[in-house]
């Protein structure tokens, strides 16, 4: 008995070590890859700033916080990202809930069609925003109302942006949830509600949880939105940053701001992670075929129509006029703008090469991006299926702060790090998709790990004992239950990489623009047609996207049986 007590003894010791080496294995290009192109670049910037003389000057950053105007800004920050995410929560969750559990025409087109705002360039948005709710806008013309000049018109760009975070995040966890844990609740006495309550908002509350933070993050970091909508008078961190660096020149400023925007995501997360850490259970996930069904009754139905109006309200009308403005000549709606794109215009300096080409150098950019991404993302969120002690979960943080890092930070970094062998990559085409991979792989990690965790330990331990190797575990387990997931991460990639905007105007070569820069580049120009063809080319950006994002839906439903998460 004692001999027997033993061997289970070493070989628990000798699984938990092989365990372990697999984490730490998996961990290890992640690490590097956010050491080289994360880390050293923001590093390099907050050290130009606050090093004087090779001596770390951290007294001027009293100096720098204690400015009134700074003060002002950081908490117009803070405020204006937590009432976007709780808006979003809000307005969202509501169609996270129809998309997973119900079935109706149309599904897979309009929930590729939410999708699509939240990839284009946020100055394309943000005029698109400042048309509906400014002077001479939509709510101008027909009731004289004006939301430019308050809050509001930010608050709901920033949902424009962030719907389709808390739909495919949360939505798609929801539709994997098997109800008969709800039903069963509600056959020992509880209430719809409570059965609800004490069933399915816990299961969904780690996806609620990871939207939210997501939300907040894109919101805390609003940069072009901001900047066109609010004005002279409302500016978040990000702007800040921009203006000192920039137009001002003040790096001791903007490194300061960076370190705040640090210690503030920091703390996000670490509330973050320690609440969710305490709700995450094993759950019970079955096919989307077996818990989606089409509306029944008055209520469903109503539910069904008020999710549909406000898609078409809040996200497609402002694509809308995207649409109608590219067609909109001075001799009447036509394709002038669009056959202009495919010339080079001899009079200007915007681009060396027909802004047509951006859409193709995007869709290159794109695709590498994404393999990057999910290749990083994937490793990452393997490693942190199986929860370990602070290392990994400091780990799991740090995978996040991409998303609430100054992408013009990011940028210069880059310019300045990635200049000498053997990283000398600022004539190499590579340097744009490894910028835009880092905001991807958050979404992958975040898409893919509440359902590797959801997935009951006790099969991949059973595989173990029969022999597997942590390597078939994952092939034989773990894979076929999350291949929905990777899917969704990959779609996630590369949406986010076609419409980076932040640290990719940096460093995009003059010869070769992606589609969000073009963009820019036109809109600061003056000139109906250099207007015009930005309206054209966002046009060819939703365009692609859709198409994009509808073959992922109709490759999901063939490709597999496992959840739409």
């Amino acid at each position: 008995m004692v001999l027997a007590r033993t061997e289970v003894t070493r070989a628990a010791r000798r699984a938990r070590v092989r365990g372990n080496a697999t984490r730490l294995g998996l961990m290890a290009v992640p690490v590097a890859f956010f050491a080289v192109f994360f880390a050293h670049p923001v590093a390099a910037i907050v050290g130009r700033g606050l090093r004087d003389g090779g001596v770390w000057q951290f007294a001027k950053a009293g100096e720098v916080l204690g400015r009134a105007d700074l003060q002002r800004v950081l908490w117009f920050t803070t405020w204006q990202a937590l009432a976007s995410t709780a808006l979003t929560l809000l307005i969202a969750l509501p169609g996270a809930y129809v998309f997973a559990r119900y079935d109706f025409p149309g599904k897979r087109l309009l929930r590729a069609a939410v999708t699509v705002p939240f990839v284009l360039p946020t100055v394309v948005v943000g005029s698109a925003f400042l048309a509906l709710l400014g002077r001479g806008g939509l709510l101008d013309e027909l009731w004289g109302i004006r939301l430019d000049t308050s809050v509001w018109a930010i608050l709901l760009a920033h949902v424009f942006f962030n719907y389709a975070v808390v739909v495919r995040t949360v939505g798609g966890l929801w539709s994997q949830l098997d109800p008969r844990q709800e039903e069963a609740a509600r056959v020992l006495g509880a209430g719809r509600f409570t059965a609800w309550r004490r069933v399915t908002l816990p299961a969904l509350t780690p996806a609620v949880a990871a939207a939210a933070l997501m939300v907040f993050l894109f919101t805390f970091t609003s940069f072009g939105v901001v900047q066109i909508l609010g004005g002279p008078t409302f500016a978040t961190l990000e702007v800040e940053i921009y203006r000192q660096t920039a137009q001002l020149l003040d790096l001791r400023t903007a490194a300061v701001l960076t370190l705040v925007q640090f210690a503030a995501v920091g703390a996000v997360l670490a509330v973050h992670a320690k609440a969710v850490r305490r709700r995450e259970t094993a759950l019970r996930l079955v096919s989307p075929a077996q818990t989606s069904r089409p509306p029944r009754g008055l209520g469903q139905r109503a539910l069904l129509g008020a999710v549909i109006a406000t898609i078409a309200l809040l996200l497609l009308t402002p694509l809308a006029v995207l649409v109608e403005r590219s067609f909109d000549t001075p001799g009447g709606y036509g394709l002038d703008y669009y056959r202009a794109l495919g010339t080079l215009d001899e009079r200007g300096a915007a681009f060396l090469v027909p802004p047509i080409e951006a859409v193709w150098n995007s869709l290159r950019y794109a695709l590498a991006a994404t393999l990057i991404a999910v290749t990083v993302g994937g490793l990452a969120a393997a490693a942190l299926t199986r929860r370990a002690g602070r290392l990994v979960r400091g780990f799991d943080a740090l995978l996040m702060l991409p998303l609430g890092v100054s992408a013009v930070t990011v940028g210069f970094g880059f310019l300045i790090t990635l200049d000498k062998p053997p990283l000398d990559l600022r004539a190499s085409w590579i340097l744009v998709p490894l910028a835009q991979a880092l905001v991807g792989v958050p979404f992958v990690v975040r898409t893919m790990l509440p359902v590797l965790r959801a997935v009951d330990g006790r099969l991949r331990e059973a595989a173990a004992v029969l022999g597997a190797s942590p390597a078939r575990v994952w092939r034989e387990v773990d894979f076929p239950m999350v291949r929905r997931a990777l899917l969704i991460a990959a779609g996630f990639a590369f949406a986010v990489s076609l419409g980076e905007f932040g640290a990719t105007v940096f460093i995009a070569r003059p010869d070769h623009p992606t589609l969000p820069v073009a963009v820019a580049r036109l809109l600061g120009r003056p000139g109906e047609l250099n207007y015009g063809q930005a309206m054209a080319l966002s046009t060819i950006l939703m365009a692609v996207c859709a198409a994009a994002l509808l073959l992922l839906e109709r490759t999901r439903v063939r490709g597999s049986s496992a959840g739409e998460f």
